[in-house]
């Protein structure tokens, strides 16, 4: 036993000090990982850090009280005050690594700049990168110079960034999730339980809620006493003003019920039976690996890595996210059958923990940096 700690040790406690730099702390993929990555390094790092730019948000709350945290509510693209309050608080935690999510790259490379003996590390969390013209990466392109490292949440975004980016060091790590230890169960769900269809997706373009709305619509499961959540952040604009307008319009607010952001994610799935995503494009979804540790059975487009995740009809369901009627015929056929619904649960939680577990991701993601 003695011998495996000390393995154990080696294996893990890197003598790294990393910061997490992230715009905003709302409820979202990339966010979610950034708190994921800064919690789960801290037993493995020498420092593990997280830095809010511009906004701060639910997340924030399950951050782990050992992670050294700073906001900086920078208030425009070039922020010096900003800049040198991150500066600072980079200098005083003897931070190395950057590891910078999405659009935090321009800040982060300015650090650089401004110190230049910090290394960045890149995260790209957009699926839809591929299909964006050059010209709306052009800032993007040009900071990679400054770049030691990217990491990308699929291959295709990890052939992109070999042929666009001036950073050759680039790596595929898939996305991880962990439950929150710090979780406050606080939100109860309507409707009927074992009745429940969850989609966990923030009110907004590439979600695709309509489409689940119109096919959980033409399934008349609702006569039957299903229920459609959805969660997610509510901006109160003109997307959710439609969604809602659809539900009043088609008689389903006693079935369909809008909660906006909850920070209880892993109670509420608990509450539910089937989980939904129903994007037009996605890069690698945390979404469905919370569906997975959280045993439900799954419906998901198949776009971006999902097919990586979901093997169809094995481990859950995968439909064209432009196709209402097929989403519908897929919602009915699993319904109606609760031994499809328990061996969906069972095969993807297996596949998310053997496949998508902390372990594996970070291991993998200390030697790629080191």
């Amino acid at each position: 036993m003695k011998t495996n700690k000390i393995i154990k040790k080696i294996k893990y406690n890197s003598k790294v000090r990393i910061l997490q730099l992230i715009d905003s702390l709302e409820a979202g993929g990339a966010e979610r990982m950034a708190v994921n990555y800064a919690n789960t390094l801290v037993s493995r790092v020498e420092v593990s850090a997280l830095a809010v730019s511009r906004k701060e948000g639910a997340l924030k709350d399950e951050l782990s009280d050992e992670v050294p945290y700073l906001f900086l509510n920078r208030k425009k693209l070039l922020d010096l005050s900003a800049l040198w309050r991150l500066r600072t608080f980079i200098f005083h935690n003897r931070i190395e690594w950057v590891h910078a999510h999405g659009t935090s790259f321009f800040m982060a490379v300015l650090l650089k700049l401004v110190y230049p003996k910090l290394k960045i590390v890149w995260h790209d969390h957009n699926g839809n990168r591929v299909k964006m013209r050059t010209n709306d990466n052009r800032m993007l392109i040009a900071s990679s110079f400054f770049f030691n490292r990217v990491l990308v949440v699929n291959e295709e975004l990890k052939i992109w960034a070999e042929q666009h980016l001036k950073c050759k060091k680039v790596a595929y790590l898939p996305n991880f999730t962990v439950i929150n230890e710090k979780e406050q169960k606080n939100t109860v769900l309507n409707g009927t339980s074992g009745k429940r269809i969850v989609c966990l997706a923030n009110l907004r373009h590439p979600k695709n809620h309509l489409t689940l709305l119109t096919a959980f619509h033409i399934s008349r499961l609702a006569e039957t006493g299903w229920s459609l959540h959805l969660i997610g952040k509510d901006n109160s604009d003109a997307y959710s003003e439609e969604l809602k307008n659809y539900i009043r319009t088609n008689n389903l607010s006693e079935s369909v019920f809008v909660y906006g952001g909850c920070n209880d994610v892993f109670h509420v799935l608990q509450q539910t039976t089937i989980g939904v995503l129903a994007s037009t494009y996605e890069g690698f979804p945390v979404t469905l690996l919370e569906y997975g540790l959280s045993g439900l059975a799954v419906i998901s487009s198949n776009v971006g890595y999902c097919s990586e995740i979901i093997n169809d009809t094995e481990s859950g369901m995968l439909f064209n996210p432009m196709n209402k009627t097929e989403l519908s015929e897929k919602l009915v056929v699993l319904a109606k059958n609760d031994d499809l619904i328990s061996e969906f649960g069972s095969s993807l939680k297996k596949t998310v923990e053997n496949r998508f577990s902390e372990q594996a991701v970070i291991t993998d993601y200390l030697h790629f940096i080191n």
